[in-house]
C-alpha cells in the first residue's frame, strides 16, 4: 500500500513539473477589471506585451470592469489553476471589496494565488487652479478654519481616490466632505470647473489637468517625494505623519496555482521589470516597476497592505451595495 502511495505521488510530481516545463501551450488572458485607457490598463498592457514575449506566447488583456473591480477578481478566482486565466490585483482584494460590495464572495488570501508585485504609482494631491492656498500646510489651516466645508472628489464611493482622501483627512485630524462621482473622469472635470475644491487622482487623470492649466497639484500622497515628480513634496514634509497611500498592482492567479508554474511567472515577470524600455513606458504612465523579491514576499506584504486599506474603509464608512 505505502509503495503504491509512494508510486503515485511520484507520478503526480512528475507530471507538474512537465505541465511546468511546457507551459504556457497557449494565449494567457490577463483579467483587468478596469476600462481600457486607465492607468490599470496601462500597467496591464506595457507589462503583459513583454511577458509574452519572455514565455513565448501571447498574454491577451481582458478588461472587465463593473462593480468596483469585483466582476474580474470573482471571474478569476472561479477559474481553473492551470495558469491560463490570471488577474491584474491590488490592495482592495483583501477585505475592502468584501466591505464594498455583498456580492463578492472571494477571499482575497483563499481565492488566490499571489505571483508578482509589478508596480507602483504615487497618487497626487490637486487643487483647482483658483484655490487660495498653494501648500498642503495652507490647505490644513483652511480645513481648520472651515469644518467639513472643503470638499475632495472621487470616482466612487470606496474606491482608491476616495480612501486616499479619507485617510488623508484622518491623519491630518481635518473634517472634508466627500464627494463621489461615477467615474474618474467627470471627478476630475469637477475639480477643474471649480465645483470640489480638490482631487486624490492617479497621475494619468491628473497631469493633463495640471499641463492644461486648470488643476495646481500639491503634493503626492507618498511619505516622501517621488523620483517621478521630484518637485512635489511628499507628506512628512508636508507636515502629516504616518500617511502614506500609493497605488500598486500585481499579478495573481486563482488559488492552488502549482508552485511550478508561480516560478516561471514570477521569474518572467521580474526579467520583464528590469528591462529598462519597460519601466520607461511605465514611469511615462507615472508608475514605477517595483518587483517583489519572491512569490512570499508579495504574498506578506500584499496582505498587510490590503490590511490597512480595509481599516481605512471601515473608517471611512464607505459603501457601495449600501450607500
Amino acid at each position: 500500500m505505502f509503495k503504491k502511495a509512494l508510486l503515485a505521488a511520484l507520478t503526480v510530481a512528475a507530471g507538474s513539473v512537465a505541465f511546468a516545463d511546457t507551459y504556457p501551450s497557449r494565449p494567457i488572458t490577463l483579467v483587468v477589471g478596469f476600462p481600457a485607457g486607465g492607468g490599470a490598463d496601462a500597467v496591464a498592457r506595457i507589462v503583459g506585451e513583454k511577458l509574452g514575449r519572455v514565455l513565448s506566447q501571447a498574454v491577451v488583456v481582458d478588461n472587465r470592469p463593473g462593480a468596483g473591480t469585483t466582476l474580474a477578481s470573482e471571474l478569476v478566482s472561479r477559474a481553473q489553476p492551470d495558469g491560463y486565466t490570471l488577474l491584474l490585483g491590488t490592495a482592495n482584494l483583501y477585505g475592502s471589496d468584501q466591505l464594498l460590495y455583498k456580492s463578492a464572495r472571494y477571499d482575497g488570501v483563499k481565492s488566490f494565488t499571489p505571483i508578482a508585485r509589478w508596480s507602483n504609482s504615487p497618487m497626487l494631491l490637486a487643487v483647482n487652479k483658483d484655490f487660495p492656498e498653494k501648500s498642503v500646510k495652507g490647505l490644513m489651516e483652511q480645513a481648520r478654519k472651515n469644518p467639513g466645508k472643503l470638499t475632495y472628489a472621487s470616482s466612487g464611493a470606496g474606491v482608491v481616490t476616495h480612501l486616499a482622501g479619507a485617510a488623508f483627512a484622518h491623519a491630518a485630524a481635518i473634517d472634508m466632505l466627500h464627494v463621489p462621482y461615477k467615474g474618474g473622469a467627470p471627478s476630475i472635470q469637477a475639480v477643474a470647473a471649480g465645483d470640489v475644491d480638490m482631487t486624490f487622482g492617479t497621475p494619468p487623470s491628473v497631469m493633463p489637468m495640471v499641463q492644461a492649466g486648470k488643476l495646481k497639484p500639491l503634493a503626492v500622497t507618498t511619505a516622501e517625494r517621488s523620483p517621478l515628480f521630484p518637485d512635489l513634496p511628499g507628506m512628512n514634509e508636508s507636515g502629516i505623519k504616518d500617511y502614506d497611500f500609493n497605488l500598486w498592482f500585481g499579478l495573481y492567479g486563482p488559488a492552488k496555482l502549482p508552485p511550478e508554474m508561480v516560478k516561471k511567472l514570477f521569474e518572467a515577470s521580474a526579467q520583464v521589470l528590469r528591462d529598462p524600455e519597460v519601466k520607461a513606458r511605465l514611469e511615462k504612465q507615472g508608475n514605477v516597476a517595483w518587483p517583489s523579491v519572491s512569490p512570499q514576499e508579495f504574498k506578506d506584504w500584499a496582505i498587510s497592505d490590503g490590511a490597512k486599506h480595509k481599516a481605512i474603509t471601515q473608517r471611512a464608512g464607505a459603501g457601495a451595495d449600501n450607500k
